[in-house]
């Protein structure tokens, strides 16, 4: 486990940004999707929950920070509720302690955030869906607006970051195998994340990381906007490739809530 502590001084949302917490958008998160036999997703798995306990220990609200993807383009608002089925079974899940129904227009990404929600007893999710090509400054700007009206909250706020790193890490990778460019653009985003380093997760430019694969790259750099140099403990709990895409788990906690 990696740990630093870094930052500058002190600002009043560090009074009420209780946590930021990475997890990936593997679909094979869910046990009912993977099945019994899968060993390889035990690991990361466990470190995605227990993030979420740490997450949901310091608020039960939290933002639900996403990309948009292909198969459920968000138009017109994000649904509350919605199901695995495209992945195979029909998990449901709910951004709020009301029952799952079904429903279109939820993001894998927010799926992710309903399910871990509920595993460690969260009760909202509000979610915050960016397109998955907007560009940093977009991000940063989506940012500090989330920022600001965390600023106003009287209540604690958690933030759940969901995005996957490269796609080409492992010989086993889906379309094509490894490719060293993948492997040090992820060694990249790890360090950058891993370390709370905002200004290198900033850096992070949106043609390279499409050409590797990164699809968390947009929502990586809303979450750098929202903590901005405000002093934060970073923890990395998980960075491995067990299908040969990237998958990360970290924290940054605000020095305030430590």
């Amino acid at each position: 486990m990696l740990s630093a502590a870094v930052g500058a001084a002190s600002a009043s949302v560090d009074d009420v940004l209780a946590c930021v917490v990475f997890v990936p958008s593997a679909p094979l998160l869910v046990p009912e999707l993977a099945g019994p036999d899968a060993v390889d997703t035990f690991e990361v798995r466990s470190a995605v929950r227990d993030a979420g306990a740490l997450l949901a220990g310091h608020s039960p609200h939290w933002l639900g920070v996403g990309v948009d993807d292909a198969f459920a383009p968000v138009s017109e608002g994000v649904a509350t509720s919605g199901s695995f089925g495209r992945f195979g079974v029909d998990v449901p899940v709910s951004l709020g302690t009301e029952p799952a129904q079904s429903a279109g227009h939820m993001p894998l990404s927010l799926l992710i955030a309903g399910w871990l929600r509920a595993q460690v007893g969260a009760e909202s999710v509000r979610p915050v869906v960016v397109d998955a090509e907007a560009p940093p400054d977009v991000c940063d700007a989506l940012g500090r607006r989330l920022a600001a009206d965390i600023d106003v909250d009287p209540h604690p706020v958690g933030v759940l970051v969901v995005g996957d790193g490269a796609t080409a890490l492992t010989a086993k990778a889906p379309g094509g195998g490894r490719r060293q460019s993948a492997v040090a653009l992820q060694e990249l985003v790890v360090d950058a994340i891993g370390s709370a380093d905002v200004d290198a997760v900033r850096r992070l430019g949106v043609a390279e990381c499409a050409a590797e694969g990164v699809s968390g790259r947009a929502a990586w750099q809303v979450a750098a906007g929202l903590v901005g140099h405000h002093p934060v403990h970073a923890e990395l709990q998980y960075a491995d490739a067990p299908f040969g895409v990237g998958y990360l788990v970290a924290s940054w906690t605000p020095e305030s809530a430590q």
